[in-house]
């Protein structure tokens, strides 16, 4: 029996019940990224095979022009600021802010070439977003083992010690005025990206790891609130659907 049929009929119920409610519009317009995350994961996944023949970070390349498109589907905008930085040619550690399934869209507006990523193991069981996760050459973390997740870790630790690697914050403004669960919102809108400058990590030791991850952390928050134009009062952000970097 074919599936697509099926599968189009469900997008035109979508389609029908978004012009009925705000909850029925937010829902479809999830329902469809979801969508076009599997369709493009499926399509790059032959491209990357075809490509490159297996599992590389090489791939990266192709499964991020994919990912990118989906912007033109929605309205969304990026605008980035300090992209000079990750275009230097040495390793670093990217880390960024966490918001909502649309964070992977901003992430690969910056990502360099030959990046390799970190997820949790979940992520490796989605049907055709797992497999090209896998291709992409993505690290999989199995969280309720923690020692299998440790090793992992400890091997990227490892090299960051013995390179003495920088960490590269980047940050994206909050989705807030476009997109909220909370309120049922999505429409076209706006992120405003920023590429911090490297914290230099060189002639660290274990016990400067609190240290470097409050640095680390104030830096982030700092800029989030500063790109995102929210105020803050005692530390704290103004408004229930503020979501800052975590």
């Amino acid at each position: 029996m074919e599936l697509w049929p099926w599968l189009i009929a469900a997008l035109l119920l979508l389609l029908l019940l978004a012009q009925l409610s705000r909850s029925a519009r937010f829902y479809a317009k999830i329902g469809l990224y979801c969508a076009f995350c599997f369709t493009a994961s499926a399509m790059a996944a032959v491209v990357c095979l075809l490509r490159h023949g297996g599992r590389t970070v090489e791939n990266m390349r192709i499964i991020s022009w994919f990912v990118r498109s989906f912007k033109y589907a929605y309205g969304l905008r990026f605008e980035v600021k300090g992209r000079e930085t990750l275009d230097e040619d040495r390793p670093c550690v990217i880390i960024s802010n966490h918001q909502s399934i649309l964070d992977m869209m901003g992430l690969m507006e910056v990502l360099p070439d030959r990046c390799v990523q970190i997820a949790k193991r979940e992520l490796l069981f989605l049907g055709p977003v797992g497999l090209i996760m896998y291709l992409g050459g993505v690290l999989f973390i199995n969280r309720q083992h923690s020692q299998t997740a440790m090793s992992v870790m400890t091997d990227v630790g490892e090299r960051m010690v013995r390179e003495k690697v920088p960490i590269i914050p980047v940050i994206y403004s909050s989705f807030s005025s476009f997109y909220s669960c909370k309120t049922k919102l999505f429409t076209s809108g706006t992120i405003q990206v920023e590429v911090l400058d490297a914290i230099p990590t060189r002639g660290l030791t274990v016990a400067d790891v609190p240290k470097l991850l409050d640095t680390c952390h104030q830096a982030m928050r700092t800029h989030f609130f500063h790109i995102s134009k929210i105020p803050q009062e005692n530390g704290a952000p103004l408004g229930p659907d503020t979501q800052e970097a975590q």
